[in-house]
């Protein structure tokens, strides 16, 4: 090993002794100058300026244990080997060196910033504890709340889960438009797609299911029919459908037809209404036949959906074209002929008409059959009551005078009944008092979130407008309701907590390409995000501080990390005085 060598001020140039503490010697470093390892000699050994060992002192060869001098405990060399080559190490680092350092973490802790914020606009969570909570979780032993032996739940729990279960399940829309007369002329229009992939796969799931059964392999149109409706391509699904009208008169080929290829709801009307002849034919038939086994009576189902679709689009139809109190008649006769058929909803395109017939006491007489509490809620039913009740005080209603002699029976009645609907579905007061733009509504909903807020808005709008007063009243007060709803939403007012799976479902059944989701309850932005926020900005600070007075940041860098190895150090000097010294010696020779 080389040794430093101190010159001898009365010698000649390159004269000099060698140094008797081999661990000050950094080979990589090269040979030191006397002034140089005698501040490092200052600071390793707390000593003052390096005075040559007396004769008399033997000099310990490298590599033994010190055996001669006494037996109190004294400072390893390979300790202070380590030490100095850190010191060292640190003092060789020039201020560029932080620049790049700080710079450097300052850029990495950015992008990770830019990744989680990106990540949580999409998705609303932190991909950061997303990651943690499903992998790192399971590895660490933590609890998986799925797991039947480790969950015990209370009754109450458990009915809580399964109503949040069926809250979260997606509708069909009751009110949805027709996709070739609506829905293609805005795309037209707009150049946007008002539907997503996930909600026409749904529709095309119930068309399945509500047109077609196990015994249309037996008759060729209806055989074609059952491919057309698991077709993807639309052109694909029009083609197959006049080749089934080619053979026969097909009621799901018009059905088809009416739905997609119709640009006008005139030209609609006309399918359907050729479709209704065709289906009651078919229905009259198997009408007679539905005992005589399964097969046809799962016909006989078949062809009663049918039926029940092709009026209840011919209601719709005279609704949309201003016929309203024919269309009122023909949803009354339906609900009477076919009153076991609640999932399509009628009753919600039956309150939609009268409203707009301003038939306030049949859509009370409506709402006193359906406002069961053992019947689903739906924000058409919710916010209809409520206006409703609004409709009896909002032209009177002032907030100033309401201040100041209080809230009277009818007031407060009103008031509950908004704080009721909007306990149940929050999204609506937005779009109600244009706090948010709407958007075509998508062919399914789901109950209580933001879809189903769109879908209500879209069609009851003009009807809160005509209630004078109405939208005043809702301004006024729906922002109390969250004020009774115990936070966080552990348990409800009036209604089951609300579900956590809105948003998921919502972001896949709206096109959140020109529509920003609606959250409820808003999510407040992520640990990870703040953190890594703090470090870019902390980091980038540092850089720029560092670039600008290199000098003084090396020394705070300095005093710095002697304050962070301090406790180190007091610890590593507690056990040298506690440990032998030749025990010490041979741990840090391992």
């Amino acid at each position: 090993m080389r040794h430093v060598v101190f010159p001898d001020p009365g010698s000649r140039p390159g004269a000099g002794r060698r140094c008797p503490f081999p661990c000050l010697v950094a080979p990589t470093f090269g040979v030191r100058t006397a002034a140089s390892v005698s501040i490092r000699l200052g600071k390793c050994f707390s000593l003052g300026p390096f005075h040559p060992p007396a004769a008399s002192e033997p000099r310990v060869p490298d590599g033994l244990p010190d055996t001669f001098g006494s037996d109190s405990a004294s400072p390893s060399p390979a300790m202070f080997g380590t030490e100095s080559s850190l010191s060292m190490f640190l003092n060789t680092l020039t201020p560029k060196f932080y620049v790049a350092l700080t710079g450097t973490s300052s850029l990495i802790s950015g992008l990770i910033l830019i990744f989680e914020w990106w990540y949580f606009r999409k998705y609303g969570t932190s991909f950061i504890e997303q990651v943690s909570v499903s992998h790192l979780r399971p590895l660490l032993g933590g609890v998986d709340n799925s797991s039947p032996s480790n969950s015990n739940p209370s009754n109450s729990d458990a009915d809580s889960s399964r109503q949040s279960v069926s809250e979260c399940k997606v509708w069909r829309n009751p009110l949805n438009l027709f996709r070739g007369a609506e829905y293609n002329r805005y795309t037209w229009v707009t150049g946007r797609e008002p539907l997503t992939y996930y909600d026409m796969n749904l529709s095309a799931q119930d068309h399945q299911t509500f047109f077609t059964c196990d015994s249309d392999h037996l008759r060729p149109a209806d055989a074609i029919m059952q491919k057309a409706w698991r077709e993807r391509n639309p052109q694909a699904r029009i083609s197959a459908a006049h080749e089934a009208l080619d053979i026969e008169d097909c009621a799901t080929a018009y059905i088809l037809l009416a739905e997609e290829e119709a640009t006008t709801i005139v030209e609609a009307e006309k399918l359907f209404k050729q479709a209704l002849k065709a289906g009651e034919g078919c229905y009259r038939r198997s009408q007679q036949t539905q005992h005589h086994g399964t097969q046809h009576e799962t016909q006989h189902r078949r062809d009663t959906n049918v039926l029940v679709y092709i009026k209840r689009r011919l209601a719709m139809c005279s609704r949309k074209l201003g016929r309203t109190r024919e269309a009122v008649k023909m949803m009354r006769d339906l609900m009477k002929e076919f009153p076991l058929l609640s999932m399509f909803n009628i009753h919600e395109n039956l309150l939609e008409s009268l409203l707009e017939l301003q038939a306030y006491a049949d859509v009370q007489a409506v709402l006193a059959k359906y406002d069961d509490i053992s019947l689903p809620k739906s924000a058409t039913i919710c916010y209809t009551a409520a206006l409703l009740k609004a409709r009896a005080v909002s032209d009177k209603f002032s907030p100033e005078a309401a201040s100041r002699r209080g809230l009277s029976p009818a007031e407060m009645n009103a008031v509950e009944a908004i704080h009721r609907a909007v306990e149940f579905n929050p999204h609506v007061p937005k779009y109600l008092l244009e706090m948010k733009s709407l958007i075509l509504p998508p062919e399914h909903i789901l109950k209580r979130g933001d879809s189903e807020a769109i879908a209500y808005a879209f069609f009851h709008l003009q009807h809160w407008k005509r209630v004078e007063g109405a939208l005043n009243l809702l301004h006024c007060t729906w922002e109390g309701t969250f004020r009774m709803i115990p936070y966080p939403l552990e348990k409800g007012h009036l209604f089951y907590p609300y579900p956590v799976c809105t948003e998921t479902a919502d972001r896949e059944l709206l096109p959140t390409v020109f529509h920003e989701v609606s959250v409820y309850p808003k999510k407040e932005l992520p640990f990870f995000i703040l953190f890594t926020a703090g470090l870019c900005s902390f980091t980038a600070m540092l850089a720029l501080l560092t670039h600008q007075f290199p000098e003084l940041m090396g020394v705070f860098a300095k005093a710095f990390l002697s304050t962070l190895f301090a406790p180190l150090n007091f610890i590593m000097e507690k056990v040298e005085n506690i440990l032998p010294s030749s025990l010490w010696h041979q741990l840090t020779r391992i």
